[in-house]
Formats: structure tokens, C-alpha cells, sequence
């Protein structure tokens, strides 16, 4: 890489996909399980595509950061775990809420800012939460849940609950201060939290690893914290699923954290602002060769699933994403009354002392 700060991205050799994991097929997870899970992977897909249509008409408030080609992370953990267990994600959180459970109508109403959201239409794309589903926040400062998440763990960890604390974190958080701290402080309490990087190979604008000492940002750093390295298909549901439920069990028995890389690529820019137009042709659609949702869908179908079935429940996901749209516009916008709702009473800083 040239010392002057410069970088020809084009110059760079494609990621390429590994090829679909065959073996997969016959894993022990029930067809209810794959089905529900083929269900969340359309659920996410088709309401980010409907976020990404509203945004097009000026109805979603600020910008959104998208997982559209990245679903089946959030939906492997997502069926994986406890309805009491903790989910901590990034601004990048649309899915990882859904996968909760959050109702779809109130998450599209917070993007649209209006009254009827999840968050009265304070929190908006990048901070979504719902407590109530184990949906602990999105958050927007790279790295700091990793630490929240460890409060969370070692709550559970107190009081003998039996929950787990799932942090998500991209690629690029890995070069942050606050991930080794979390790692290392997890390590020595044997917190009972899955730490989850969804690399999608770029941070923001900047490939992975032209700014990595290690071959994977993740995995290739567990062995510091005395953890194994765990490197699964992150387009593979199947895979994360199993993936989740072996290092949730872990945590749920007093083994520890776990740490697990992800591999996956979004199918857009980074956010709406970004075209994408720095990643190779050639790797994009290698990539695009490996969606999540048509792999699922074939490998339901070598399974016995009719077809007949799968669109069912395409269709069924297609009606509720319409329903929680109409939903979302009918709300109202907040009032300024709203203004002086969940703040600290003084309106200054004297909470701090």
C-alpha cells in the first residue's frame, strides 16, 4: 500500500465466496426450525427492501445502514436463542431486531419517525430497541456495546438466570480499543456472552484487509483470549444456527465467552448514501452468486419442502410487510410535547456527579 495515503481499491483481489457447504442438508435441525427460519430471511429481506423504497420518497428519517445479502446471521441467532437472552447490535440493526421478534409495524413506523414506533419516533433506523423482545439497543458508537454487553453477561452471570448476552459487531470493530478490552474482561470473568463479528469484508468504504494484521479480523485474534477460533458461512443459516446454539450452550454452562467471525457481504453500500462503486465487479457478483435466500430455498426444496409451501410463505411475509407499511404511514408525527419525554429532568449534565 503506498505511504502517501493513497490506495488503488481496484487493484485489490476480489473476496470470493467459499461454495455452498453441501453436508449442511443433513444437520440435525428440524424442518420447523428451517422453515421458521426461511420465513425470517424473507421477513428481513422484503422489509429492507420496502425501508429502502420509503427512503427513495423521503419517508424514513436520517439514513439507514441495510443488511440486505447478510440476513442469515440474524437469523441464525435469532432461532438459536432464548426469548429471555440478550441481543446488543450496531447501527446496521434492522434484522438483528426483527429476529427478536420486534413487531414489524412499530420497527417501520420508528424508521419513519412517527408517533407509533417502537421508540415514539426518537430513536429512528440506527438506534432501534425493544426490551421487551431482549432487543437491548442499536448502537451507534463502533465497539462501545461490546462493553455494554459484558454488563449484561455478568448480570446474568449474578444471578444464576441462565441468559446470554449476544453482542454483533462488523468487521472494522475489531481495530477498536473497546473490543479487546470487552474480549479480555469476558475471558477472565468467563462471562456467559457470544461475541458475533459479521464481516462483510469492507469497514465502511476501506476493505478489511488492507488495514488487518491478521487474515481474519476475528477468529485469527481468539487465540489471544484464550478463545477457539470460530469462522462460519455467514450466508448460511444453517450453519450460524448451529454455530449460535453450540456457543450459547457453552455460555449457558459456565464455559465462557465465545467468539465467532461470520463470513458474509452486503449487497449495497454501506449506508444509503453509499453506491458501493469501490468493490471489485467480479467479487460482487461471486457474492451475489451465494444469497442467503435462494440457497435456502433449494436446499428446503432437496429436503422434501413442496414448493407450494415455500411461496405461501413468501406470500404471507409480502402481506405483512404491506400491513406494517400502512401501519407506519398512518402514524403521526411527534409532537413537541414528546420533546421533554425520556430525558433527565434538569435538561444538564448535574446526573453526571
Amino acid at each position: 500500500m503506498p505511504t502517501d495515503g493513497r490506495y488503488d481499491y481496484a487493484l485489490r483481489e476480489p473476496r470470493l465466496p467459499r461454495p455452498v457447504d453441501t453436508t449442511l442438508a443433513g444437520a440435525a435441525i428440524d424442518l420447523d426450525t428451517r422453515l421458521g427460519m426461511y420465513q425470517r430471511l424473507h421477513e428481513l429481506r422484503q422489509f429492507e427492501k420496502r425501508a429502502y423504497d420509503l427512503f427513495l420518497q423521503n419517508l424514513v428519517k436520517g439514513t439507514s445502514h441495510l443488511s440486505l445479502g447478510m440476513e442469515a446471521i440474524a437469523t441464525g441467532f435469532g432461532a438459536a436463542m432464548r426469548p429471555d437472552d440478550y441481543t446488543f447490535a450496531t447501527y446496521r440493526g434492522h434484522a438483528h431486531a426483527l429476529a427478536r421478534g420486534m413487531d414489524m409495524g412499530q420497527a417501520m413506523a420508528e424508521l419513519l419517525g412517527r408517533e407509533n414506533g417502537v421508540l415514539g419516533g426518537k430513536g429512528g433506523s440506527m438506534h432501534l430497541t425493544d426490551v421487551s423482545k431482549g432487543m437491548m439497543g442499536s448502537y451507534a458508537i463502533i465497539g462501545a456495546h461490546l462493553c455494554v454487553a459484558n454488563g449484561a453477561a455478568w448480570s446474568a452471570q449474578m444471578r444464576k438466570s441462565g441468559q446470554v448476552a449476544v453482542a454483533f459487531f462488523g468487521d472494522g470493530t475489531t481495530n477498536i480499543g473497546a473490543f479487546h478490552e470487552a474480549l479480555n474482561l469476558a475471558a477472565i470473568w468467563k462471562l456467559p456472552v457470544v461475541f458475533v463479528c459479521e464481516n462483510n469484508l469492507y469497514m465502511e468504504y476501506t476493505p478489511i484487509d488492507v488495514v488487518t494484521a491478521v487474515g481474519n479480523p476475528a477468529a485469527g485474534r481468539a487465540s489471544a483470549y484464550g478463545l477457539e477460533p470460530v469462522l462460519v458461512d455467514g450466508n448460511d443459516p444453517d450453519a450460524v444456527f448451529l454455530a449460535a446454539r453450540t456457543a450459547l450452550a457453552r455460555a449457558r454452562a459456565g464455559d465462557g465467552p465465545s467468539l465467532i467471525e461470520a463470513v458474509t457481504y452486503r449487497s449495497g453500500g454501506h449506508s444509503r448514501a453509499d453506491p458501493g462503486k469501490y468493490r471489485p465487479e467480479r467479487e460482487v457478483s461471486a457474492w451475489a452468486g451465494r444469497d442467503p435466500i435462494p440457497m435456502y430455498h433449494q436446499r428446503l426444496l432437496g429436503l422434501g419442502t413442496p414448493e407450494a409451501r415455500l411461496s405461501a410463505i413468501e406470500r404471507q411475509v409480502a402481506d405483512a410487510v404491506d400491513t406494517a407499511t400502512e401501519f407506519a404511514k398512518a402514524g403521526r408525527e411527534p409532537g413537541e410535547g414528546s420533546l421533554h419525554t425520556e430525558v433527565y429532568a434538569d435538561g444538564g449534565s448535574k446526573w453526571r456527579n
